[in-house]
């Protein structure tokens, strides 16, 4: 196999179809190393057993602050994204197990469960306003603002916020990419972390019954929360809250409709509802890759060394169509039982908010297919087009017919 570069993650090809990319790299190359500026960083694409042994491993630290030299910037993350380094990803215990405490108790499951009626009523509402044109953007009208309504409300930002956080996180990923897109990014993290700040000294002001507030009796009541830890952990919860979902809802959708018998089998059960959702995160891969790891030690692994310092992203995709694990690896089937994937990933860095995601996908698909039973492609699908983010896997728009 032709050794793959670092822009081979982000092309459209890739994009298209990361099975096809990621289950090759598992069999014939599942160690990928570059290099960018001073540091070294490992693509891994390894299998579902091994995935969740390095996603559990010790000497993988999400904090690179702990072996950084002081002052040094983190590649690839980017200036950009660096005042948001202390956020649920990018520390370990115990400042990791202090923080997730912290919000832990606004996802539970059935906590959760007590959104259902809104996130409903949300569903409809953007359903009501695209009924009469028989035609949407399914991101733009349905999968962008539904996830970004129920996390800014369940942390009390102002609806006249809510469109530009999208905008700011979309120049944030896109800073990823390129350098050219940096300065952009740089801008949109300053702007981010301005409002933010504003919505805090809101809150501080007008306490409500939001998260936001909640953090904030928290800091009062001596719970360590820095002012920095306070940006970062409601940053992390908008784009987190949202981004991915999207990401679920448009793949998803997507995938149902290149299976129209899947689709069509869905629609005729709903009791399917939730295997659906569980194998649309799987085969569909909204996340690309676990959250950075960085070597603590020197690492054996597969013949090479993973040098102290260096870089990890563990590839999700790959382990999610593990042959060894998942009958059929390649192939949709909403029936699927036996699926423990790993989209949410594994160990303390479980996604917080996996219950929000996977309600969100349950209600928005099943309304959707439910109330538009011919939705259909208002495009061929070699037209769509994916944003170039090598870490998530989200369209950048999917013109629907109904």
């Amino acid at each position: 196999m032709t050794p793959i570069s670092l822009n081979d993650l982000f092309l459209q090809e890739t994009l298209r179809d990361p099975i096809a990319f990621y289950g090759r790299l598992r069999e014939q190359e599942v160690l990928s190393h570059f290099t960018t500026g001073e540091t070294g960083v490992w693509i891994i694409a390894t299998t579902y057993a091994e995935s969740i042994e390095l996603l559990k491993d010790a000497r993988l630290i999400n904090d690179r602050s702990r072996i950084a030299v002081p002052g040094t910037p983190p590649p690839v993350v980017g200036r950009a994204l660096a005042a948001f380094s202390q956020n649920l990803l990018g520390v370990d215990p115990p400042d990791h197990t202090r923080l997730r405490k912290l919000v832990s108790k606004a996802f539970t499951p059935h906590m959760i469960e007590q959104l259902r009626p809104r996130i409903q009523q949300i569903t409809d509402e953007l359903l009501d306003a695209v009924q009469e044109t028989g035609t949407m953007d399914l991101i733009a009208d349905f999968a962008f603002p539904l996830p970004l309504t129920v996390i800014a409300e369940m942390l009390g930002i102002p609806i006249s916020e809510r469109q530009q956080f999208r905008a700011w996180t979309q120049a944030l990923l896109a800073s990823l990419t390129s350098p050219q897109h940096e300065e952009a990014g740089v801008a949109a993290a300053e702007a981010f972390i301005s409002s933010i700040n504003t919505l805090l000294a809101s809150k501080r002001r007008h306490p409500g019954a939001d998260l936001t507030s909640d953090l904030l009796r928290a800091e009062e009541q001596g719970d360590m929360l820095s002012e920095n830890e306070l940006i970062t952990m409601i940053w992390q919860l908008v784009v987190g809250g949202h981004e991915t979902t999207v990401n679920l809802l448009g793949d998803g959708m997507l995938a149902l409709l290149q299976h129209p018998e899947q689709m069509s089998l869905l629609q005729h059960n709903p009791d399917l509802l939730s295997s659906t959702v569980e194998e649309l995160l799987r085969h569909t891969a909204p996340v690309l890759f676990a959250a950075v790891r960085w070597a603590s030690e020197d690492i054996p692994l597969h013949g090479q060394v993973i040098r102290k310092g260096e870089m990890v992203r563990i590839s999700l995709c790959a382990a999610n169509t593990d042959p060894q694990q998942f009958s059929d690896p390649t192939v949709l089937d909403i029936t699927r039982q036996v699926n423990q994937h790993l989209a949410f990933g594994r160990g303390i860095h479980y996604c917080l908010g996996a219950p929000l995601a996977r309600l969100e996908g349950q209600i928005a698909l099943g309304t959707l297919l439910r109330r538009f039973p011919h939705l259909h492609l208002a495009c061929q699908p070699e037209q769509l087009e994916w944003n170039p983010f090598p870490y998530l896997r989200g369209l950048k728009a999917l013109p629907v017919q109904f």
